[in-house]
């Protein structure tokens, strides 16, 4: 009987009407209208929150070995990724 939303609207009109005032139609019906909003607002919010969860961002930033080996002067020149980091520790375990 009391499928559709409408239904349910005109129930809580007859209530207000009968116990209440008819000036609080409207505010009843701002403060109906606020509060989907703020749940509107906090569903969007949730979404966000749950994807940024399913695909976290990588928090490390990436080592740039020749920006690296440049600073504790080490040569760079046809060298690969590779080569420049085993550089970069061994100068680092030597400087210990």
């Amino acid at each position: 009987m009391f499928d559709q939303p409408i239904d349910w609207i005109i129930i809580i009109a007859v209530v207000l009407i009968l116990f209440g005032s008819t000036k609080k139609i409207p505010q009843l019906a701002r403060n109906l209208g606020r509060a989907r909003g703020e749940f509107e607002r906090g569903k969007l919010e949730l979404e966000r929150e749950m994807k940024s969860a399913m695909n976290p961002q990588p928090t490390e930033t990436p080592v740039n070995y020749r920006e690296a080996a440049k600073n504790l002067g080490i040569d760079t020149d046809g060298k690969t990724d590779e080569q420049l980091k085993s550089e970069i520790a061994s100068r680092l375990n030597d400087s210990k």
